[in-house]
């Protein structure tokens, strides 16, 4: 879990860094006289700047996450619910934060370099999938293992053997707590 959390934290930064980036030094550059964009008013735009805030948003609380996990107690009963539910609140997290960078670069290059030729709309939709269908793909197994160990219904009984064979000498399982 540790290595897991290190490697995504690691992924976590470097998308927060790169649409920090791409937040700041904005597509088409900014007028001389206000400041503000020149593609300002542009669908491709807004598209950029949503999904760029999303990503940045997301990216940044999956690092929060990863970091909660890799600075966490570890101890037995954390990894039946809580060590579980972070890193796929963290890996669902960065799922959307790539998703979204790869929306807001895809809106970028048609902003910047297809004018307003919705045929190239098209083909960079498609590569712009292709990323994302990989990782989903990738990460999907480690999604669904994680929701069934967190998510699914053990009965008291069942919980109280899985945590009794962690510590058999837990004081809180013997007075039923």
């Amino acid at each position: 879990m540790k290595t897991t959390a290190e490697s995504f934290s690691i992924t976590a930064a470097l998308i927060t860094t790169i649409v920090f980036a791409a937040a700041i030094t904005v597509p088409g550059g900014s007028s001389q006289d206000k400041g503000t964009p020149l593609f300002k008013k542009e669908p491709a735009f807004i598209i950029f700047s949503i999904s760029d805030a999303i990503s940045l948003f997301a990216s940044s609380t999956a690092l929060l996450v990863f970091l909660s996990i890799l600075t966490a107690r570890f101890a037995e009963k954390d990894f039946l619910v809580s060590l579980p539910r972070r890193l796929f609140i963290g890996l669902f997290s960065l799922l959307v934060s790539a998703t979204a960078m790869m929306i807001a670069f895809s809106a970028t290059l048609f902003l910047v370099f297809c004018g307003k030729k919705s045929l190239m709309l098209a083909p960079i939709c498609g590569l712009a999938f292709i990323p994302i269908a990989f990782f989903v793909s990738l990460q999907f197994p480690l999604l669904v293992d994680l929701l069934k160990s967190t998510y699914s219904h053990i009965s008291g009984n069942q919980r109280k053997r899985i945590l009794k064979s962690f510590n058999p000498d837990v004081m809180w399982l013997r007075s039923g707590k």
